[in-house]
């Protein structure tokens, strides 16, 4: 089981961490919305709970609850500008397909 992250995403979660206090890390799960089923959710970790697995990347903490995991086991993070937009990509080998805009999937 994997998570993974670019190197441009590395630098995006540093960056954001660096202004925060008291945090473990990002964490990283799906919630159930949208049209297709699912939607990922990125939140600061303030505390390190039993159900999660913890993928660290250059000293920086992924942590992932155990039903997530399920939905985004293999993902690959990256983090992107695109014209004036800058956001987080996430490339899941999970997903079979995703709704029209883009803000939730299926599996």
């Amino acid at each position: 089981m994997a998570i993974t992250v670019t190197a441009s995403a590395l630098k995006q979660i540093k960056k954001v961490l660096s202004q925060q206090e008291n945090v473990e890390g990002l964490r990283i799960g799906v919630k159930k919305s949208g049209c297709s089923g699912y939607a990922y959710v990125l939140d600061f970790a303030k505390q390190v709970k039993s159900e999660d697995t913890i993928f660290d990347h250059d000293g920086v903490k992924i942590l992932v609850d155990k039903k997530s995991l399920n939905f985004i086991d293999g993902t690959e993070l990256d983090y992107r500008r695109e014209g004036l937009n800058e956001s987080f990509k996430f490339q899941n080998p999970n997903v079979a397909g995703t709704c029209g805009c883009g803000e939730s999937f299926s599996i």
